[in-house]
């Protein structure tokens, strides 16, 4: 930095002298590089020797004339030197082609390829360009799950689709305080576990049976499967007052509770959660108590198979709306907890 600025110095203090007097020093200067010139190896130029003398190449005409200890070719190379390290500095942090998109619109488009396996590229980018993400067909070639064969559905979604069209029914006995056994009928939509009709008797029969299933399914909201199991209960009555209404019947193997697990998994809550712990007396008093217990079921219980929600869905109360308070349910072997202001 001191060389050059004394040469700048130098520079200016010529623009003062006199024209033979800087002849002369441009004589002896020339005599001196004459002499460098015969020095081996020459002299190095450093990083701002060589910037000087690109700079002036641009500036004077004719700058070769005045190039004595390099040549005008090693200028050229120079200002091709600096042009390739510009470029290479600016693009350094950049890989080839185009950069990665982010690795959660790669999980997004997984996610939309593998629940919806009849999309192709182009809807897949549709759907991205309405939620605000802007993709390229390449970019989505390259993330979305490619099928084989024919594509369908995954078991959980056609389930989850099913699920709206399935019930299930079962009977669980209840003992009571003298000695007597009641039967419970349940009745219940696959659709969110929700137990749509009971009943509670002392003597099942077919006919009673074929009468339960008709109030459970007004002809609206008749489902298309029911799954039972093997039970006498279900007559030939049962059976053609099924069929009458657009219900086709799925029956359990023998000795198999597992084949209808939703129905099995609502008779033990009602045990565990319920019936465990009270003393029935009559029909009459369990009638009640499965009344009240139901209505903690749909309204309050949460469910892990529903997202920790109850079967008739619960808003999420903001921390602001007040207290928390918890109301007894189910004669107080459950509570309900919600806020209220004070």
């Amino acid at each position: 930095m001191i060389d050059w600025m004394e040469i700048i110095s130098k520079w200016l203090m010529g623009l003062l002298r006199r024209r033979n007097s800087l002849m002369m020093e441009n004589l002896a200067l020339r005599h001196q590089l004459m002499v460098l010139k015969r020095i081996r190896p020459k002299p190095s130029f450093t990083e701002p020797d060589r910037l000087f003398w690109v700079a002036y190449s641009k500036l004077v005409k004719g700058w070769q004339g005045f190039l004595e200890i390099a040549s005008p070719r090693t200028v050229v190379d120079w200002n091709k030197r600096r042009f390739k390290r510009y470029w290479s500095n600016k693009s350094r942090n950049r890989g080839p082609g185009r950069p990665c998109v982010s690795q959660e619109i790669q999980d997004l488009i997984r996610t939309m390829s593998q629940a919806n396996p009849t999309w192709g590229t182009p809807r897949i980018i549709g759907e991205l360009k309405k939620i605000g993400l802007s993709v390229s067909k390449t970019t989505v070639d390259r993330y979305r799950v490619k099928w084989k064969g024919s594509p369908s559905p995954t078991w959980k979604a056609f389930l989850s689709n099913e699920a709206k069209a399935m019930a299930s029914i079962d009977f669980f006995t209840v003992p009571t305080a003298t000695f007597r056994v009641l039967y419970v009928f349940v009745v219940l939509i696959h659709e969110r576990r929700r137990v749509v009709h009971f009943n509670v008797t002392e003597n099942p029969s077919g006919t009673w049976t074929t009468q339960q299933i008709i109030e459970a399914f007004p002809w609206e909201n008749v489902p298309k499967f029911i799954i039972r199991d093997n039970d006498l209960i279900y007559s030939k009555m049962f059976t053609k007052r099924i069929k009458g209404m657009g219900i086709k019947e799925v029956k359990t193997a023998f000795q198999s509770p597992w084949q209808n697990p939703y129905c099995e998994r609502v008779i033990g809550s009602i045990r565990r959660d319920c019936l465990d712990h009270v003393i029935i007396f009559n029909e009459q008093h369990l009638r009640e108590v499965l009344k009240s217990y139901f209505d903690y079921y749909h309204k309050s219980r949460c469910h892990l198979s529903l997202d920790q929600d109850s079967p008739e869905p619960r808003a999420i109360e903001p921390t602001d709306h007040g207290k928390v308070v918890a109301i007894p349910k189910v004669g107080g072997l459950h509570h309900h907890y919600t806020r209220k202001a004070a």
